[in-house]
């Protein structure tokens, strides 16, 4: 009895552990929201980087989710940051692409706003011709004011390697209230993390009907990702570089790194180059012969270089290549 437990609770763990291992790494951009910039400055009475808080949002459905293993925000702002690329790259798919070649990760999410205000009604009622003609409150009219928010946004997985669009879903969420605005009736929606910012995630903007209609629009567009992700291909980057570095054979340095799409953990082949054919008429290399040094198995990655661990039966020099051929 005891040996079966045991079997089943190893299994269960692998299980648990292959399908975690299964996960695809993706990093979730800012939105563009330049087609809804004017409706925002209306509604908040200044710009507000909505683009940002529906990012964070849609982060934090994936990850509770648990099908996509998510890159921290951190991560992407220093990469956008080194890289010098400003709002406008939001959405588009080349510089996505670049970004996420130096991440490391087997696809980026971008996305665009494409509706964020209201659909406003009043209705006069109870007071018929009449009413209309003697105002609001004329002979017994009672004004019925109701509010929609509207939110609709489109979002797009972008392939590491050829920037082209892998999938592509939309989500739309709308949310009705009578008696109160779009920000009406939720509480503060500046919080402490947002400083002077709108803090999309509080419970003060949430519970607005433009909260509700934005969270039931990023629900739709996560629940299709989510549909989606077996369907998306594993990032499997060629890596191509030379040893920089063999004083230390546990810490090997070499001029690859996560810009090239070196990850931790990643086993990489260290050859030599043996000997070089010609060809004998127009004296042109026609052919190289490598030989095996050994493995390198990468501990340490930053953007432009890498640590590994060196395994074999050679010994690695300083010009060796590197390779995941």
């Amino acid at each position: 009895m005891q040996r079966k437990t045991l079997i089943l609770f190893v299994l269960f763990f692998t299980a648990q552990f292959c399908a975690g291992a299964q996960k695809k790494r993706v990093a979730v951009m800012d939105f563009d929201y330049g087609t809804v910039q004017s409706s925002v400055a209306q509604i908040f009475g200044s710009d507000k980087d909505v683009g940002k808080g529906i990012a964070d949002i849609l982060v934090d459905r994936l990850v509770n989710d648990g099908t996509y293993s998510v890159v921290e925000r951190k991560e992407i702002d220093k990469v956008v940051a080194e890289q010098n690329f400003s709002n406008s790259n939001r959405a588009d798919s080349s510089s996505a692409a670049k970004i996420a070649r130096i991440l490391g990760v087997d696809g980026i999410i971008i996305g665009s706003i494409t509706q964020f205000g209201n659909d406003n009604s009043t209705t006069n009622t109870g007071a018929g011709i009449m009413g209309s003609l003697t105002g609001r409150f004329g002979l017994g009219g009672v004004e019925k004011s109701k509010s929609t928010a509207v939110v609709q946004i489109t979002v797009r997985v972008i392939s590491t390697n050829t920037a082209e669009i892998l999938a592509s879903c939309q989500g739309k969420g709308e949310a009705s209230r009578s008696g109160v605005g779009l920000l009406g009736g939720g509480g503060k929606v500046y919080g402490p993390a947002a400083g002077t910012d709108i803090d999309m995630k509080a419970s003060g903007f949430r519970n607005t009907i433009l909260g509700e209609a934005t969270n039931k629009a990023v629900t739709q567009a996560a629940a299709e990702l989510d549909a989606r992700a077996a369907s998306l291909p594993t990032a499997v980057p060629e890596v191509d570089g030379l040893v920089a570095d063999a004083s230390d054979l546990g810490a090997v340095i070499v001029n690859v790194g996560s810009s090239n799409g070196v990850k931790v953990g990643a086993v990489l082949n260290v050859k030599r180059t043996g000997r070089v054919v010609r060809d004998p008429d127009t004296d042109r290399v026609i052919r190289t012969i490598e030989d095996p040094v050994g493995t390198l198995t990468i501990t340490e990655v930053e953007a432009g270089s890498a640590v590994g661990k060196f395994s074999g039966p050679g010994t690695p020099q300083v010009r060796d290549i590197v390779t995941s051929k």
